[in-house]
């Protein structure tokens, strides 16, 4: 065992400990898969990073390192929070990016941009990778409606989302049905499924929601309907893991990627929103979705670093 730089990292919020914990190995050189898993395992955090040099193929495609993402229970070909959290503490650590503003992460996905806003404090956003999606059975989505106690009429659309992770997404009536929720954690489980749930509120009725679920609106509340500006709709957004030994993941990347290249696409969404996860969790993650002229949905959200040490692996 060696000493190895360690942080651990809050994302998807500005504000310690109110978002999603992401452990990071800033090297991750030499390690075996089998110490990364343990480790991982160890943490009991939803995911664990290992960054590496890019591999020779990385290189040439212009990344500027690679990351190895595990969960307690396995490795992971991409996820939103732990790319977020680990190109924060890549660049915290004195990392330089080959291209001004931009940043190439290599993962099993393949790889992934970033890019930093300087007029919102360096949140990070990455770019979304291709989504493939599906329509589910009739026979799976009464399943998995039965696991999360949803009634038909309460389901406005459903589909099969695979970025890398596979989601099973679920468009539901309004936000106060998302925060609602109480799933049979073990029927998912045993349905084998991850699914995330988002609901949509008009932008009418967006203020009084996100003044009660999202405490760094709340100072709305005092304000008058005059000093209100308009709202854009409110997202609230779950995710239920439970095939990965996660009931419910505070704020997921991955997760909203996929929902906001479905949602905009089919028109349910419009093409800038913020996201709000971890509601039910006591956390209030924000998560910042824009999908630019040429088309690309970016994934953006803050992130603070908690922990600096070293770890003995």
């Amino acid at each position: 065992m060696s000493q190895r730089s360690f942080k651990q990292i809050d994302v998807f919020t500005a504000t310690p400990y109110l978002g999603n914990p992401l452990a990071v190995v800033l090297d991750g050189t030499g390690l075996s898969d089998t110490a990364m898993q343990r480790f991982a395992a160890w943490t009991n955090l939803s995911e664990t990073t290992f960054l590496l040099p890019p591999s020779d193929a990385g290189r040439a495609g212009g990344a500027d390192y690679q990351v190895r993402i595990f969960t307690p229970g396995g490795e992971l070909p991409f996820a939103g929070h732990p790319t977020l959290g680990s190109c924060h503490a890549w660049l915290e650590a004195g990392g330089v990016p080959q291209q001004t503003g931009c940043i190439v992460q290599e993962c099993k996905v393949g790889l992934v941009q970033l890019r930093r806003d300087e007029a919102q404090a360096g949140r990070l956003a990455f770019a979304a990778p291709p989504l493939q999606r599906s329509a589910l059975s009739p026979k799976l989505l009464a399943q998995i409606a039965a696991a999360l106690g949803l009634k038909a009429e309460q389901i406005q659309s459903a589909q099969l989302l695979d970025n890398g992770p596979v989601w099973l997404g679920l468009l539901l009536d309004n936000p106060q049905t998302v925060l609602a929720l109480m799933p049979d954690h073990l029927m998912l489980k045993n349905l084998g499924y991850k699914v995330g749930v988002v609901g949509i509120e008009s932008a009418q009725a967006a203020t009084p929601l996100i003044a009660r679920s999202n405490r760094e609106a709340r100072a709305f509340a005092a304000a008058t309907p005059a000093q209100i500006p308009l709202a854009a709709p409110a997202v609230e957004v779950r995710a239920f893991a439970a095939p990965l030994g996660i009931n419910e993941d505070p704020v997921t990347g991955s997760l909203n990627a996929s929902l906001a290249q479905w949602l905009i696409a089919e028109g349910f969404a419009p093409e800038h929103y913020v996201a709000t996860q971890g509601t039910c969790l006591n956390r209030a993650g924000q998560v910042h979705i824009q999908r630019d002229a040429q088309g690309q949905v970016w994934v953006g959200g803050d992130a603070v670093t908690c922990v600096d040490g070293t770890v003995a692996l």
